[in-house]
């Protein structure tokens, strides 16, 4: 690795430990010409699918894109950086797994939309209202009542939860 202060070749490695949720790790490095210290962080470099856009053109996945958009649902909600980032490594995870080598964008947006719907239910409609085109008020409504007939993300957790918590009967 080269010296990011005076360019030299050699550089070593003097402490190592995983970042992040384990999918990195974080080397401290030292320069052996001039002294200084510096940190790079290493990942694997995965092969995501191609995304075909809707009008057919095909470009190479980006998840600084994928984030920025729900990021825009997002915006002066409640939700954590954390809780955005394990839904976007899910996301990236389903991607991955799919064994396609090309996904829709309309594929990405469904996959989205799940995320949203399980962490922020106005996150959610807010995404929705973009990439299904709401044309007027009646779309809101008809997106909001069939998330009302659904049960709510923190219902299920608690369900499952007090399930968990059951102590079998020895009576």
């Amino acid at each position: 690795m080269r010296c990011p202060f005076c360019g030299a070749q050699d550089t070593r490695v003097v402490d190592s430990r995983l970042a992040g949720e384990g999918d990195q790790v974080r080397r401290r490095r030292k320069c052996d010409l001039c002294g200084e210290r510096f940190t790079t962080y290493e990942t694997v470099e995965l092969n995501l699918p191609r995304i075909v856009k809707r009008d057919g053109n095909r470009v190479p996945f980006d998840g600084g894109k994928l984030r920025a958009g729900m990021m825009r649902a997002l915006e002066k909600r409640p939700v954590s950086t954390e809780q955005v980032d394990r839904a976007l490594a899910r996301i990236q995870r389903s991607l991955m797994s799919s064994g396609e080598s090309e996904i829709s964008t309309q594929r990405i947006g469904e996959l989205v939309m799940d995320e949203l719907r399980q962490i922020d239910q106005v996150a959610y409609v807010r995404f929705a209202s973009v990439y299904r085109h709401f044309e007027d008020v009646a779309a809101f409504r008809e997106e909001i009542e069939r998330l009302e007939r659904q049960p709510a993300p923190e219902f299920s957790r608690r369900q499952i939860d007090l399930l968990d918590d059951l102590e079998p009967d020895n009576g």
